[in-house]
């Protein structure tokens, strides 16, 4: 089984009660994890739709993409204590853990970057994003602990992502800045911090394996 992310919102009495629910209705956690894309296509294109419109359209399109990206986690977080905690994994539950997260990733930064105008930068945080991901399953192919250090763990991403389009609803620009354009560029900026961060962690971990072995 996978190392799971510590997420403290795991732990609360809510939560466990709705994955129980989920459980008992016969959901599998696969289910729950095909779904955090659809929430994601959903918020993204909320995202890129926002470029096109003013307004009250506008408004409802960041709010939108907001609860599309808090949808996306949830889902990330109830399909881990179906399978676990609800004792619903599957054989292939592996493969839906990880997979879906990757394509969800790419749907609402490249949304982002298409709504502010900025695909490329989209594209830009899309694979950085992806590369936080690679180094740690890299490190656990390894037989390494799954590092999920940040600052621009897939939490903070979705974090960014949701803060961003809720200020812009108040705030559209800071400093000539539009705030989502800002917002990709932190994430860009922070997933690749993320990546020197993980790959010099796991290459100091190999190396001490290795003169552990000496």
């Amino acid at each position: 089984m996978p190392e799971r992310r510590p997420i403290a919102s795991r732990n609360s009495k809510l939560a466990a009660r709705v994955a129980k629910a989920l459980a008992e209705r016969g959901i599998s956690p696969n289910l729950i994890s095909q779904f955090s894309m659809v929430f994601a296509a959903l918020a993204g294109m909320a995202f890129w739709l926002s470029g096109t419109t003013s307004g009250f359209l506008y408004v409802v399109c960041l709010v939108g993409a907001a609860i599309g990206c808090q949808f996306r986690l949830l889902c990330n977080l109830f399909d881990g204590m179906v399978a676990v905690e609800g004792g619903r994994g599957a054989p292939d539950g592996p493969f839906w853990n990880e997979a879906p997260d990757r394509v969800a990733d790419a749907l609402i930064l490249v949304g982002l970057g298409l709504g502010t105008g900025h695909p490329g930068l989209g594209w830009a945080a899309a694979a950085s994003a992806i590369g936080t991901a690679y180094v740690r399953e890299l490190g656990s192919a390894q037989g390494l602990g799954a590092d999920f250090c940040g600052p621009m763990a897939k939490p903070q991403r979705m974090a960014v992502a949701t803060g961003a389009a809720i200020l812009a609803i108040f705030v559209p620009e800071i400093l000539g800045w539009s705030v989502l354009h800002l917002a990709l560029w932190i994430i860009v900026l922070g997933s690749v911090v993320t990546m020197l961060r993980r790959s010099r962690g796991m290459i100091t971990s190999l190396k001490s394996a290795s003169k552990g072995d000496e």
